[in-house]
Order: C-alpha cells, then structure tokens, then sequence
C-alpha cells in the first residue's frame, strides 16, 4: 500500500557547490514523505513554469525552498537596493 505525500517541495538552485549540499539535505531530511521538484535556473532558465514561480515566491537568491506554494522564511530576502548597499557599507 503506497503511502500518501505530505505535499510538494520545490528546490530552487543554480546546480552549484553551494547549492548542491542544501539540496542533498532537503532529500534526506524529507525522504519519500514529499515530492520534490529541484529547478535549476541554469539548466532551465528559459522554461516559462520555472520563471513564474520563481517571480510568483519572489525567490531572489538562491537555494531557495517553497513548501506547498509558498516560500520557506529562512529563504526569505531583502531586495538589494541603494540604500541596503549604503548600509552595508558600500558607498
């Protein structure tokens, strides 16, 4: 009897060192409990599906992890602006 999924988890990276350990982690962690989709921007930069989820969770830096459509908050971010610049120093 197959077990039901606890939901849907979307992995978004660049395919890189850094990126590659997080999503190694989510997988055990999750084990067959979730669904996971990985997008690699890098790979598949021009797939429109990627693109709007990328925009629709406002993924702005990368590993990024949705849980069930939305985005984790340890993945949450801060546009780099001007000002975010100026405070951190720069300028």
């Amino acid at each position: 009897m197959k077990s039901l999924k606890k939901g849907v988890i979307e992995i978004f990276t660049a395919g890189c060192p850094i990126c590659n350990p997080v999503v190694d982690m989510v997988r055990i962690i999750a084990q067959d409990e979730f669904e996971i989709v990985e997008y690699n921007l890098i790979q598949l930069f021009a797939n429109k599906d990627c693109l709007e989820r990328v925009e629709k969770y406002g993924v702005k830096r990368l590993p990024s992890i949705a849980l069930n459509g939305k985005l984790l908050s340890c993945c949450g971010y801060t546009d780099i602006t001007k000002e975010t610049l100026m405070n951190g120093g720069i300028g």
